[in-house]
Formats: structure tokens, sequence, C-alpha cells
């Protein structure tokens, strides 16, 4: 049974998602603020978190910042604020989804469902199920990746956007394509998460030296392919 954190000072929204995901089958455990959540992953190891940003207390940025220093456990954002710049950075900074209030508990579900299908796929590949292109190693087990045997740190976004292009390497990709292959879903409006991804990915295998490099196809998209 997946178990899920719920966290969110409003007791009406956090009950009414305990009881949606309580419905799907899902054990859930509730917190009203963020203070004792990182200490209670670590206790409990739970599958995913849904997070409010704007709390009392640590709010849900900071909280995230500090528990992708040791975990990359996926984290959906529910939040009263529906600003482009929150969002933007609530996935720059680790986040996997996130919805604005109000919201629908069923999307909430789906999307929950979604991050849960990718991360089983990703389980169910054999050991040796590994990506080589130029001097970078991917290996989808792990979810690990190597630039001439240096190990180089994504987020759970990076990864997933790096691997989709290394695998498809040559080939170009429209930014709308790339947010429904990453998020499984249109993600209208929001193409700039993939520019801000594209942005940190290629500042960090620059810093290994690779051979590699994510191209801008002008007016189109981006690819992967040697220097």
């Amino acid at each position: 049974m997946k178990h899920i954190f719920v966290v969110d000072d409003e007791k009406n929204i956090r009950e009414l998602i305990n009881k949606y995901l309580i419905k799907e089958g899902y054990k859930t455990t509730t917190f009203s603020n963020g203070n004792t959540v990182e200490e209670e992953i670590f206790r409990l190891k739970p599958d995913l978190i849904v997070l409010d940003i704007n709390m009392p207390g640590i709010n849900g940025l900071d909280l995230t910042k500090k528990i992708r220093k040791n975990s990359e456990i996926p984290i959906i954002f529910v939040t009263a604020r529906d600003d482009e710049f929150d969002r933007v950075i609530g996935l720059e900074i680790g986040g996997d989804d996130y919805l604005s209030k109000p919201f629908s508990p069923r999307e909430l579900v789906a999307r929950i469902k979604n991050i849960f299908r990718r991360i089983d796929k990703g389980k169910n590949m054999t050991t040796d199920s590994t990506i080589e292109f130029e001097d970078i190693r991917l290996d989808r087990k792990k979810r690990i990746v190597k630039i001439n045997e240096n190990f180089i740190e994504l987020t759970t976004k990076e990864y997933e956007l790096f691997e989709f292009l290394l695998v498809n390497a040559g080939i170009p990709f429209e930014r709308e394509t790339m947010i429904e292959k990453i998020w499984g879903y249109d993600f209208l409006g929001e193409t700039r998460v993939i520019d801000d991804l594209v942005k940190r990915i290629r500042k960090k295998i620059k810093l290994f030296g690779s051979i590699v490099e994510i191209k801008t196809v002008w007016g189109y998209g981006y690819k992967i392919e040697k220097k």
C-alpha cells in the first residue's frame, strides 16, 4: 500500500485530500504544518508528499529544498497561489507537479497515479538497462547519470527530461511534446518550465566538460547531440 503525506495548514483541504486518497486505497499521514515533516520522512518512509506552499512556519518551498538534500521522494505542490513564478520555482527546486486551489480531488488523484506509474515502470526495467551516448552513461534502473565516470546530480525532472532526450538523441522535440512526455499531460502555458530545466541541465553537464550538449532548435524546441 502506497503511503502519502498530506501537508496543508487548511483543515478542510487536508481532510478533503485525505478522504479521497483513503478512498483510492492509499495510506495517509496528515500534517498541519511542515515543522516535523522532514524527520517523519526518514522515520515512516512515505512514497509521495502532497505539499502546500504557503504555510506558517517553514513554507513548502523551503521544506522541499531541505528534503531534496537527502531524498528524491515525489512532491506535488498544492497552493492558493496561482502565480507562474511560484510554479516555476517549485518545479525548479525539485517538485514533481503543481495544482492551484481550488482543484479537483480527482485530478490530484490522477496526477498521483501518473507519478506512481512512471516510478513503477522504472523499477521494472532490467538491471542492464543503460544508455550510453558519447561520454555519458545513464543507468535507467538506478536513475544514475555519469559523465566520464563522474556522477552528475540531477533533480527528478532534470533526470527525466535528460533521459528522454538521450533516448532520442539527435531528434528534435517541441516543448509541448516534452512537457507531455515528462508530466504525462498538457501543462498549458508553462513551456518556460522546459526552458528552465534545459538551462540547468546544460549548466551541470558543462561543469564536467561533456562533449554532448542540448541544442536549441530555433522556433521549435530542443535536441541532444554531440557538439
